[in-house]
């Protein structure tokens, strides 16, 4: 019986911190950043923003970049487009896909070979 108690209680902790986590997880995508204002000419945009915009086999993701150290570093695009690999975390918000980048390199760069 004791036992049992102790894992319910641990079974409590651990499903406690789910929330925390919950819709955000790291990944690695390729694509190219464009601007949702200037060059998507999103309805919603009101300022320059940069989107990483993913080919996929059933049309495109977009991920709007968070502004943050890494994205800067990288340069913002607002004619035009940029090819890019993006690390970071991913959250849903505001209807929106998010990602936090905690790596931008261009395609190629960062490979070993």
């Amino acid at each position: 019986m004791r036992r049992i108690a102790m894992l319910a209680a641990l079974a409590a902790v651990l499903l406690a911190g789910v929330p925390a986590f919950a819709g955000h997880h790291e990944v690695t995508v390729e694509g190219k950043i464009l601007c949702a204002k200037c060059t998507l000419e999103k309805d919603d945009a009101t300022a320059c923003q940069n989107v990483l915009v993913v080919d996929k086999k059933d049309g495109s993701a977009e991920y709007y970049l968070v502004k943050n150290d890494v994205a800067e570093e990288f340069g913002h695009v607002c004619q035009g487009k940029k090819p890019a690999v993006v690390t970071g975390t991913v959250e849903e918000k505001d209807g929106k896909t998010w990602l936090t980048a905690t790596k931008m390199d261009a395609p190629g760069e960062g490979k070993k070979g």
